[in-house]
């Protein structure tokens, strides 16, 4: 099969680049045995731009290298360009881009969480129960990390981050955020207003400038694997923008998961657990999330690292490498998709332990624990919850 880029797109550096990505590709077919929705589906058309859940597993399996995350974000642009939206379909996906980063989006979770009880049930699905927090902790330490709170997680499970910040500060090191630092810019760029994406993203940049630049931390840290994997995108993303290209190119090359921080921190974590879990009374399914697996290429470190502290998890014995259907803001732009692969996901999670059900499910990103939530009554948390809860046991 032959491809040809249309000739006027063949000046445009969008269109290089997609053109550059695609000369890659030797046809294979490898990406759609590996594709959640063309598993669901059967097939590829254009609407596949809007059903594509930007999971990356295709990349994971290409044996060409292609680039397919970045493809699809220059050809949802292009066909964006060209293709109007009907009025209802716009209106959601601006109120989703312009709500989820808003400053209005925590009280409006506040009075969501009051009353929930008495939404219906598509809704209450979005909406999770409230949770405390917990204390954050007021040590100083040599050693300082910057992590990005994230624009829905405060808001929604603020326990994510300050267990974050217990965990590091019992490992000696110190958690900061810079309060200017807002969202990534991921749900902007990807329901495609690439220029607002691009705003955040500069934004975030210039409130972690003056640490970056002192030389004050020593990396960045997200304990969102779908912020995680933007910020480290942020070199290629803004690599023409003549102002930041650079500084972006070093936020980049800073930003770590926090599960990349855990082989250095497991000696002490260990003598600090010692007692405290083992042997292990209680059993994770643990589910990692595209963004980690596919878009950072970081696998088997959160399970690997956890069980070597005595805790024990188990990955899906198949299909772990298939998303779960959160992917951002595809669960409300595409719900009966996102819904069967939800299902179909925690179909075998429950089976990781084989007849034993697992005790709780553990992810490494808000969307896909809140997601997986909204169809079981089995708890699913952030692995760092879990690490947390440990160090403070007696």
């Amino acid at each position: 099969m032959q491809t040809q880029l249309a000739p006027e797109y063949r000046a445009r550096p969008d269109g290089l680049e997609a053109e550059a990505i695609v000369r890659k590709c030797v046809h294979c077919g490898f990406c759609t045995a590996t594709c959640p929705t063309y598993q669901l589906l059967g097939r590829k058309t254009q609407m596949h731009l809007d059903r594509c859940l930007t999971c990356r597993n295709c990349e994971s399996t290409c044996p060409s290298g292609v680039q397919y995350g970045h493809l699809i974000d220059i050809g949802r642009k292009l066909v964006d360009e060209k293709v109007p939206r009907p009025l209802g379909e716009k209106a959601l996906r601006w109120a989703l881009k312009e709500g989820l980063p808003s400053p209005l989006f925590a009280p409006a979770m506040k009075v969501g969480q009051a009353v929930r009880g008495l939404l219906p049930q598509s809704l209450r699905a979005k909406v999770p129960a409230p949770q405390q927090a917990g204390a954050w902790p007021t040590r100083e330490h040599a050693r300082k990390v910057l992590m990005l709170a994230g624009c829905v997680q405060p808001a929604m499970m603020p326990n994510i981050n300050t267990a974050t910040a217990r965990v590091l500060d019992a490992a000696g090191i110190q958690t900061v955020i810079s309060p200017q630092a807002g969202c990534c810019g991921a749900v902007k760029f990807h329901l495609n207003d690439q220029e607002g994406g691009k705003a955040e993203m500069r934004a975030n940049i210039d409130a972690w400038w003056p640490l970056v630049e002192a030389g004050g931390v020593e990396s960045i840290v997200m304990n969102a694997s779908g912020c995680g994997v933007t910020v480290k995108e942020y070199g290629h993303i803004l690599k023409d923008d003549p102002h930041y290209a650079t500084k972006a190119e070093r936020i980049s090359a800073l930003t770590r998961d926090l599960s990349e921080l855990l082989p250095a921190l497991l000696p002490e974590l260990a003598q600090k657990l010692a007692g405290r879990v083992q042997p292990p009374d209680v059993l994770f399914a643990y589910h990692p999330p595209c963004t980690l697996q596919h878009g950072q290429q970081l696998r088997g470190g959160v399970e690997t690292h956890l069980n070597q502290l005595g805790f024990k998890l188990r990955v899906a014995r198949n299909e772990s490498h298939l998303c779960c259907g959160s992917a951002g803001t595809y669960s409300v732009l595409n719900p009966d998709l996102s819904y069967q692969l939800r299902d179909r996901k925690l179909g075998v999670l429950g089976e990781a332990f084989g007849e034993q059900a697992p005790d709780a499910i553990l992810s490494a990103n808000i969307g896909c624990i809140t997601h997986l939530q909204s169809g079981t009554a089995t708890p699913v948390r952030h692995w760092v919850e879990v690490l947390d809860e440990a160090l403070a046991a007696p």
